[in-house]
């Protein structure tokens, strides 16, 4: 039995990664391990949606279209290439929303341990903060002292101070 690409392309649980699963493919084909013929002038669109950095909106790539051999070495290899393109890049990180909870993408309990984590070195950098401004202070002199001390008290004004008199 014999399948096109696009349609295997199709089963793929995650088609995000359809890209990297042609580049697989083909390079299973050049081994030797799937046996595949390119179908000329027929082209197909890849269920990958790209996005240009700085720009709104997606696009999508045309790939050259493939005829293969379906065999259980090719079940089997699919199998395996399917499982590993199920999640997203590899030291990508996974977006935390409630759908990837629910599927298990992400561990809702390492997530919580590493946000108790965040919070409480945050709030032990403020405690710092705040005990190493208030050791700068001086031992027994309130702060709102040290805020404004008032200038000596002038003398008063003498006008005869300093002048000599004629004798």
């Amino acid at each position: 039995m014999y399948k096109r690409l696009s349609e295997q392309v199709q089963s793929l649980v995650n088609p995000q990664r359809s890209d990297t699963f042609i580049k697989r493919f083909r390079e299973a084909v050049r081994t030797g391990q799937i046996k595949a013929i390119n179908l000329p002038s027929e082209r197909f669109t890849m269920p990958k949606q790209y996005t240009r950095r700085g720009k709104t909106g997606t696009y999508q790539k045309d790939t050259k279209e493939m005829l293969f051999e379906v065999t259980p070495e090719f079940e089997a290899w699919f199998e395996e290439q399917n499982k590993d393109l199920a999640v997203s890049r590899q030291g990508g990180q996974v977006k935390v929303t409630e759908e990837t909870l629910a599927a298990g993408l992400v561990d809702f309990g390492a997530l919580a341990r590493e946000t108790q984590a965040k919070m409480q070195a945050s709030y032990e950098k403020g405690q710092l903060l705040g005990k190493s401004r208030g050791a700068k202070s001086k031992p027994g002199v309130p702060r709102a002292s040290r805020r404004h001390v008032p200038a000596p008290a002038k003398r008063a004004h003498n006008p005869h101070a300093g002048v000599r008199q004629a004798v």
